[in-house]
């Protein structure tokens, strides 16, 4: 039996089923926790040091791709808002990703 396996052969044993994650998709996700972390950070800060003031929260929730949008407190309307073009722009971003890929299957 013949041990050695040339590389088209090893590859082959170690490919997945699924669509490749492409290095720049993936730094975008780790970016994007990173960014709700140090955001999160921040707010928890001036909290603390500049005590009072008012909360509002804002929500976006996909159902499929359908956003559901909630929010609450003084300026809700404008955090509402700006959660809705957030939206809006994961929705194209997700269709625009997913044309390319489908192009690049073709």
């Amino acid at each position: 039996m013949d041990m050695i396996r040339s590389a088209d052969e090893e590859r082959r044993d170690n490919f997945e089923e699924g669509a490749p994650v492409s290095s720049r998709f993936f730094l975008l996700l780790i970016s994007g926790f990173v960014l709700i972390f140090v955001g999160i950070t921040f707010i928890l800060i001036a909290m603390v040091f500049y005590g009072g003031g008012s909360a509002s929260a804002g929500v976006v929730i996909f159902i499929g791709p359908f956003p559901i949008v909630i929010g609450a407190g003084p300026d809700a309307t404008l955090i509402v808002l700006f959660s809705i073009i957030i939206a809006v722009l994961s929705v194209v971003v997700f269709l625009v990703m997913n044309k390319r890929v489908r192009r690049l299957e073709d």
